[in-house]
């Protein structure tokens, strides 16, 4: 439960929980070319604004799950605040199948859930109609990092992500991805969240850990992963 806290309070001011822009969200889902009706699938949506923009600009349907509680509230709210047709489930997404099957699956930035990349488009499938888009959110590296940035994470190139798709059987049919100024609204906002926490809650359990979060994540943050760490959102379709 504290890491749910963590991403709660370090998140708080976030709509989207991924280093992409309310525009860059909005050019994918134009470039899906979704019909009114179409169904879809987010697991682990966070505060669900994929689902309720979409459904508001395209008519869609659909529903979200995720296993933070707070993430969940905010989605509903944003769900009614729009007026439009979306479920959000409070629970694990992983292992989450829904039948009917949808037109869309998506798992935007979260592939933990399925053991990785290919786990998640493995547990997409099963949700998914003949014909249907699978939507996932990676980091990859933009060019060769120096090894302290290696520490972030254990990430393909661009290239790599690509062919590793492709050799499990998808064909890459778009993708939208984000850029340096992306990122810096995603992680440099989160500065903010946590000072202001702090300033607030200078007893709290968290604060020493936020503390040290705040002392280093910017100067590392510049050093070893805004010029190197990309990320994206494919979208693939099984090949028959």
């Amino acid at each position: 439960m504290d890491a749910l806290r963590h991403h709660t309070i370090r998140e708080q001011s976030h709509r989207i929980l991924d280093p992409f822009t309310d525009e860059q969200l909005a050019t994918l889902g134009r470039a899906l070319r979704l019909p009114p009706g179409a169904t879809l699938l987010d697991l682990a949506c966070g505060k669900g604004e994929l689902l309720c923009t979409w459904a508001r600009d395209h008519g869609t349907v659909g529903t979200g799950v995720d296993l933070n509680p707070a993430f969940v509230a905010a989605a509903r709210e944003r769900a009614a605040e729009l007026g439009v047709d979306v479920t959000f489930v409070e629970g694990d997404a992983g292992g989450y199948v829904v039948t009917p099957p949808v037109d869309v699956a998506a798992c935007v930035g979260a592939t933990w859930i399925g053991g990785g990349l290919l786990g998640t488009l493995d547990l997409l499938a099963r949700s998914l109609t003949p014909g249907g888009i699978a939507l996932v959110g990676e980091p990859f590296w933009r060019s060769d990092p120096p090894e302290a940035a290696r520490a972030i994470g254990d990430f393909r190139t661009l290239p790599g992500l690509v062919a590793a798709v492709q050799d499990a059987g998808w064909d890459v049919v778009e993708m939208v991805l984000a850029d340096e100024d992306s990122w810096d609204r995603y992680v440099a906002a989160q500065w903010l969240n946590l000072r202001r926490f702090l300033d607030e809650h200078p007893d709290d359990e968290l604060a020493t850990a936020f503390r040290e979060e705040l002392s280093t994540a910017p100067l590392d943050y510049v050093t070893n992963q805004r010029p190197y760490l990309g990320w994206g959102v494919l979208a693939l379709m099984r090949r028959p």
